[in-house]
Order: C-alpha cells, then structure tokens, then sequence
C-alpha cells in the first residue's frame, strides 16, 4: 500500500467512525423525556426536556389519555404550554375524584411517551380565618406619648435659635462727632 493509499484510508475510516457515533446521539436528539406527576387537585403537570437533560427550546405537542375508577376514560387532551417555565405543561381539571393511569404522548420530531399512576382529589379551598377582635389599647404604656414632648422641643429649640439669630446681629455703630 502506498502512502496516499493509506492516508485516504485512514480518513475514510475516520468518517466511518464518526457517523456511526453520531447516529445514537442524533437519535436520542429526537426523543423527550417526560415526567408526569398529579397537580394536587384534579389535574396533571408534565415536565418536559430532552433525554439528555437539556430544557426544551421549543413548543411541543403533547396529548394526554386516562383510564380511572370504574373504566371511565379521559381524552385525547392536547396540553398547551404554561407560562411557569420551558417545558412545563398542565393539563386544568380534567379528573374526577379517585386513582388515574395517565398516559402522555408527544409524536414526531420529538417523540416521547410517559405513564404515571396519579391521585386525583377534590379541589379544597383554604380555610376560613378566624374573626380578629379590633380593639383600641387603653393604656399604651407611654409608647405613643412621646410625640408631643418631641414636637414642643423641637418648638423650644426653634425659638432660641430665632432670638440668637436677632441678638446676634450687630447694630451697626455710627461714627462719634
């Protein structure tokens, strides 16, 4: 083999080589993991990134289905994105009260399939504070009568420096004829 021969085969083999370990790396470029998870109440939250890790710099199309107590089935639902973060996705109150199997599915270019066993409840409003009592302190203890003294001193201090300012003053002295 002469020296050209093997300097085009050693490139040739370099090529090979570099598109054989680029080819799973574009292909887990095309795919998305997702995390499904119960939103607390009656809804589900999706995260959605690539299989990498990396955050989503783009808007994906995500349809979710559910199977619940007694048979009932929820969807095809597609999910919109929320403005809570990149890949971020909620689906509102789409379940009724008991124990869901969610499915959520993303189709080409970004494909992706997540299940999640999720617990739905009835949504519950915060309780009811109890009544506070308003009333006006009968003795405040001196805390709040120190504004008075504060304003007559401040009057008292103004005065003297008014009388200084006019004794101050040098009446001006005429000339002795």
């Amino acid at each position: 083999m002469t020296g050209i021969r093997k300097v085009v085969a050693a490139v040739f083999a370099g090529l090979v080589l570099t598109l054989l370990c680029a080819a799973p790396a574009a292909a887990q470029a095309d795919k998305i993991k997702l995390t499904v998870a119960g939103d607390g109440a009656q809804g589900v939250t999706i995260q959605a990134t690539h299989a990498d890790g990396r955050r989503l710099d783009q808007v994906v199309r995500l349809v979710l289905t559910a199977t619940g107590p007694d048979g009932q089935r929820v969807g095809p639902v597609q999910l919109e994105p929320q403005p809570e973060g990149q890949g971020f996705y909620s689906s509102g109150p789409v379940l009724s009260t008991g124990t869901w199997k969610v499915t959520v599915n993303s189709p080409a270019p970004l494909a992706g399939k997540a299940t999640a066993t999720v617990q739905a409840k009835a949504a519950q409003s915060p309780p009811v504070p109890a009544p506070v009592a308003v009333t006006r302190p009968t003795d405040d203890g001196g805390a709040g009568g120190w504004w008075p003294f504060a304003a007559a001193g401040l009057v008292v201090v103004a005065a003297a420096m008014g009388v200084a300012m006019l004794w101050g003053r040098r009446r001006p002295s005429t000339p002795n004829d």
